[in-house]
């Protein structure tokens, strides 16, 4: 498998879990935040299918892939039957690890890309660099969401009770 391969592989298995947490948290707001994530990673696919046929892709708005294990398998399903905030912020914490392992995932292949640049010129590198930036928009997205909702469970009303950071 090459990484072009792998990357398509990691892609749809992204689209697969997050697909599968909208559908089991259709009645709450993770719905719409894993809906977002499924139509990226999916879109991502594309990308990374159209470069591994050789056609042209519209990017729009040394290591051994084999020996890197694709960030999304082993997951668990995030149900949430009981404290639904608490498993909100259990997945957007989890999610948001994810989502971190692609970007270092992806910056790994950005710099092999690079040394394939040099020797015979590869559109990778711009391909990953757009990558790269979509995943570290997720990342910063959940982590937003992980603050605000940590802040909603940590806030104490009085202020006598210390300074606290504006939100």
């Amino acid at each position: 498998m090459n990484v072009l391969e792998f990357a398509i592989n990691m892609e749809n298995d992204g689209e697969k879990y997050y697909r599968e947490q909208a559908e089991l948290n259709r009645d709450n707001g993770l719905f719409v935040v894993c809906s977002m994530l499924a139509d990226d990673e999916k879109n991502h696919a594309a990308l990374l299918k159209s470069r591994y046929e050789n056609r042209v892709f519209d990017l729009g708005e040394g290591s051994d892939v084999n020996r890197v294990g694709n960030v999304f398998s082993g997951l668990v399903d995030v149900g949430f039957y009981e404290k639904e905030l608490l498993g909100q912020l259990d997945f957007y914490r989890l999610a948001a690890n994810r989502e971190r392992e692609s970007v270092v995932l992806y910056s790994e292949m950005l710099e092999e890309a690079k040394v394939v640049r040099e020797k015979e010129g590869s559109r990778d590198v711009l391909l990953f660099e757009f990558l790269i930036g979509q995943e570290e928009e997720h990342l910063r997205v959940l982590e937003e969401l992980v603050k605000l909702l940590t802040h909603a469970e940590d806030w104490v009303e009085n202020a006598e009770f210390g300074n606290r950071e504006p939100y």
